[in-house]
């Protein structure tokens, strides 16, 4: 079977598809947005799609053999994510990556606000967003005895969540926003993450969640400033290999 390729589902690059199966046979799957929505994810974390391209809903319709519809809910989903933007006039793009230096900017700003955030909420956090927090590492926990590689997008969602709600639980509605606005510029990074990489991240928020649940912010101070600067190790080490 001749490969087809799929032209204008992404600006100026495009991505080496087989041809679509019989539409019958796509219509009847279950939860199109969903598979779409993982194929996307699939090519954002490969490169297939480069951040910062900009994607057409018709040109992806096209490509999976689809309507438009579950092509737009994927989309829109994405965006939820952090993992494309959509602007009035230019319509889709993926989300572009911090330059280096941008990216040593983000990490210095965490390493400024989150280490007291975590020590905030240590002092502050209500029984409530205790259980959020818990929730959210045993979601994450779950996640990652099932299926790490298919779950990464999840569980850098669910990585956004717990730092948002220490932020939440501190009492400072800036810091919130703030840290809300940094952690989009990192998505794409953090969805490259492997197995390993993922389990430490899980096991630093345990750690966290440990020293906020024990009351004590000297401890969850000094244990959220080790986690932001092993993630800026981490995803540093992708900067340079892509570099």
């Amino acid at each position: 079977m001749q490969a087809l390729v799929a032209e204008d589902c992404v600006s100026g690059y495009h991505l080496e598809e087989h041809e679509a199966p019989p539409r019958d046979a796509i219509l009847q799957r279950p939860s199109l947005g969903d598979e779409i929505y993982q194929r996307l994810v699939d090519d954002l974390i490969s490169l297939r799609i480069p951040a910062g391209a900009r994607l057409s809903i018709d040109g992806l319709a096209r490509r999976f053999g689809v309507s438009q519809t579950p092509t737009r809910a994927a989309l829109i989903r994405l965006e939820a994510e952090g993992l494309v933007v959509k602007k009035q006039y230019s319509g889709w793009s993926v989300t572009p990556l911090p330059s280096p230096e941008q990216f040593a900017k983000i990490f210095e700003l965490r390493c400024l606000i989150e280490p007291a955030s975590a020590a905030g909420a240590a002092r502050l956090a209500s029984p409530e967003a205790l259980a959020e927090l818990r929730a959210i590492v045993d979601e994450m926990r779950a996640m990652a005895a099932e299926d790490i590689a298919g779950n990464r997008a999840k569980l850098v969602v669910l990585d956004s969540r717990f730092h948002g709600a220490i932020a939440a639980a501190c009492g400072n509605e800036l810091i919130e926003d703030a840290l809300g606005r940094l952690f989009t510029q990192m998505h794409i990074f953090r969805l490259r993450y492997h197995s390993d990489v993922a389990r430490a991240v899980i096991d630093e928020h345990i750690a966290i969640l440990d020293a906020i649940g024990a009351r004590d912010p000297d401890r969850a101070e000094r244990t959220m400033r080790g986690h932001i600067e092993a993630g800026r190790e981490r995803i540093g080490a992708h900067l340079n290999a892509a570099g």
